[in-house]
């Protein structure tokens, strides 16, 4: 009896987790149709229509070509009840050699923030459309699959996005501290990127 009990609740939990949809699952998840204005965390696509999905071997290999590594992880918020005369320096750590413009993945995003997004990567790439560009932020983040769309529905024909993000690259390589972009700072784009 215990037996048939067991395969009965492992037969109802299979058809329960079927029931969630493949946008409630790690596997299966559905690319939007256009930018994905949902929260920012949570389970990605497998895919990226116009681009390549690389692994943290493929942007390994990838590197020898100098591709423009396009970091788009948000700025930490001031913590709240932080007395207003200490100082508070966060640092963000991500693969060497980034371009750290925080936010620039949020959608929606204003069109003179996409403006000043895709005129700074046309800078980074000296207006080569075929220069090869990663985007990444966190794992489960929404942010570089959306940098990614906004760069391969510019013209961008070698788009890679890396889903594992630094944490991905950390685990078997070193990362470096890194400030955010002056250029896009100064825009006030990195602003808008905090949380």
């Amino acid at each position: 009896m215990r037996v048939i009990a067991r395969a009965t609740a492992l037969t109802a939990l299979g058809l329960l987790l079927g029931a969630a949809g493949p946008a409630d699952s790690p596997v299966n998840v559905p690319e939007p149709d256009g930018l994905y204005t949902g929260p920012p965390r949570g389970y990605t696509p497998a895919t990226l229509k116009g681009a390549t999905v690389i692994d943290r071997e493929g942007l390994e290999k990838l590197l020898p070509d100098k591709p423009v590594l396009i970091d788009v992880v948000l700025a930490d918020h001031r913590p709240a009840g932080l007395p207003a005369g200490r100082p508070w320096l966060p640092t963000h750590r991500s693969i060497p050699g980034a371009v750290w413009m925080p936010g620039a993945g949020a959608a929606p995003l204003a069109p003179e923030k996409e403006e000043a997004f895709l005129r700074r990567v046309a800078e980074l790439t000296g207006g080569d459309r075929a220069k090869p560009i990663v985007t990444f932020c966190r794992p489960e983040c929404w942010g570089s699959w959306n940098a990614g769309k906004r760069l391969v529905a510019a013209g961008y024909s070698r788009v890679h996005w890396f889903p594992l993000g630094v944490e991905g690259w950390q685990d078997d390589h070193d990362t470096a501290v890194v400030k955010p972009d002056r250029a896009w700072a100064e825009s006030g784009e990195g602003r808008a990127g905090e949380r």
